[in-house]
């Protein structure tokens, strides 16, 4: 089991989503403590050790610690805007 790390800024755009949203968001956020590598939603990022996940129109762009078991969430962004 891992554990789950929100950075402060992806905390705010969290805060910032619809309610609908939110829920389905927090359900996936909740659902990488058991796997981090849910096939196919997660995708590894080209050039970096981030991975993507697909929420609808909104992607949830973190990293995994495999030796301290921490995913680490950086961004929640609308699909058109989380690669800016």
């Amino acid at each position: 089991m891992y554990r789950i790390a929100v950075k402060k800024s992806a905390k705010k755009e969290i805060d910032e989503l619809p309610d609908h949203q939110f829920l389905k968001v927090d359900k996936a956020i909740l659902a990488l403590r058991e796997n981090p590598y849910p096939y196919p939603q997660a995708k590894k990022l080209k050039g970096t050790d981030n991975f993507r996940l697909r929420v609808g129109d909104f992607r949830i762009v973190y990293s995994v610690d495999e030796d301290e078991k921490i995913v680490t969430v950086y961004r929640i962004r609308h699909r058109r805007d989380v690669y800016r």
